[in-house]
């Protein structure tokens, strides 16, 4: 459905610096693409041939000039000489650009939630992962146009490069350059690794025990079936159900604060409370009878620029998201007890990591001598327990999209009125965003297609019982 026309290798437009970037919090991702998706509706995106060509040519120039400041995403990854660890060599081989269109579809609104799945993921690039590592581009960019005078921008980013946080920079920044607007000194970005590389940095931080880069919880027992179809969803709350699902949990949370401490304890952030209500759900439709006993847990990443002491100068362009997980729980924990415990549990589990806490992480990954296994075992479920291939996860790892400035990706065609993953093919990943229209959260969702009829009744039919009922 969508035909590409053309493809080209965009280098900065002046000469960048060439060292070698490397951070140990990079290692523990993985080298594969995260796939953003932008959606424009705006009419005045003509479809003539005069007017798309310069639209184009907009694109791929202030594109060359935007590489020139985010250097490093010029470049490509290379091994380290340790084997298993790799770094940024930033050589300015470029980026990647796709034309493409589609002529199936009149219009953008045919593709209804953008659910990211068949024809949404054709607008993101294809990324060739049979390549070399160091030939693989870290940024791609696919330019789709419609028939309605609409377009999308897939963005692919490295996830072994650059986080959600500085993916957001470098988007705006490259919007405003498109605009033909001068960029603020304070709106460069920060390059240097060595603030995440705990070999040349000198501190006394303790190694902590870090189960986020355990092995997760498995499935238990066999199942026959050796083929589980995934399907993604997205599910959403109006503002005032985020609200009033906040203060039901405040008032049932595990810990009551007395008059004392009242003070000290504040109130449940609205990602604490969606995730572990998201969690719950989740729960309930993998539940079935005689398996109240199945371990889960849940795992997530924390933005840990302003978490670190000093914290990472402003602008900071790497990938700062370190992971970590709740307490391995059993599905009968989950669903019986109230939510506020679960919530407590998410809680938690932010709340651990500490500038401290960061540094042991980093310390724990340069002791570590199986990346590949460290990395798969915080990005991929468990293998089942028993014998066999993998069948099914009981875990969940939800990843917040919620307040980045993705409007500011304004490239001259005004703002994209949709911002969210490109597609998602991992069972038991989850995002979470803030609706395009102001009005509360959307939740987008992978799991497998035998769960997902339930978790949508149960998502929904609970948020109708916390209004309704005093109990949780």
């Amino acid at each position: 459905m969508v035909s590409v026309q053309s493809h080209s290798i965009v280098i900065p437009s002046k000469p960048t610096p060439n060292p070698k970037l490397f951070s140990l919090c990079e290692q523990i991702k993985l080298h594969t693409h995260a796939p953003v998706l932008y959606v424009y509706n705006n009419k005045t995106t003509s479809s003539s041939s005069t007017s798309t060509s310069t639209f184009f040519e907009t694109l791929k120039n202030s594109l060359s000039q935007a590489l020139v400041i985010f250097y490093p995403l010029a470049g490509r990854l290379s091994w380290t000489k340790e084997g298993g660890r790799w770094e940024i060599h930033c050589n300015a081989k470029g980026a990647l650009l796709i034309e493409a269109k589609c002529e199936e579809l009149t219009n953008l609104n045919e593709l209804g939630d953008f659910v990211p799945t068949n024809l949404v993921s054709q607008l993101i690039p294809n990324i060739d992962y049979n390549l070399p590592i160091q030939d693989i581009p870290l940024l791609a960019v696919q330019l789709t146009r419609f028939q309605c005078g609409g377009f999308t921008l897939g963005v692919a980013l490295c996830r072994a490069t650059i986080d959600g946080t500085a993916t957001m920079c470098f988007v705006n920044t490259w919007a405003k350059l498109a605009r033909g607007e001068k960029l603020n000194e304070n709106e460069l970005p920060y390059h240097d690794r060595v603030l995440l590389n705990s070999r040349k940095l000198k501190h006394s931080a303790s190694l902590n025990c870090h189960p986020e880069f355990h092995a997760p919880p498995g499935w238990l027992g066999r199942d026959l079936d050796d083929t589980r179809e995934v399907v993604v969803a997205t599910v959403k709350l109006a503002q005032e159900q985020v609200y009033k699902l906040k203060r039901k949990v405040g008032s049932c949370a595990r810990f009551q604060p007395t008059s004392k401490d009242i003070s000290k304890k504040k109130p449940y952030s609205t990602f604490e409370v969606i995730v572990g209500y998201l969690w719950r759900c989740v729960t309930k439709a993998r539940y079935t009878q005689g398996n109240s006993d199945q371990p889960t847990r849940l795992s997530t990443l924390v933005n840990c620029r302003n978490r670190l002491k000093p914290p990472l100068p402003s602008g900071y362009a790497g990938n700062a998201a370190f992971p970590t997980v709740t307490p391995t729980r059993s599905f009968n924990d989950i669903i019986r007890k109230p939510l506020g415990n679960v919530v407590e549990d998410v809680r938690e589990a932010l709340e651990r990591v500490t500038g401290d806490y960061v540094m042991s992480a980093l310390d724990y990954i340069d002791r570590e001598k199986e990346m590949d296994l460290l990395r798969y075992n915080f990005h991929y479920p468990a293998k089942s327990v028993c014998e066999g291939p993998y069948k099914r996860n009981p875990n969940l790892f939800v990843v917040s999209w919620m307040n980045f400035p993705y409007k500011d990706a304004n490239f001259g065609w005004g703002e994209p009125t949709y911002y969210g993953p490109g597609y998602m093919d991992s069972e038991g990943k989850a995002f979470v965003m803030n609706d395009s229209d102001g009005d509360g959260l959307v939740v987008a969702i992978c799991l497998e297609a035998c769960f997902m009829d339930s978790f949508k009744k149960l998502f929904y039919d609970d948020i109708d019982d916390v209004f309704s009922t005093s109990k949780l």
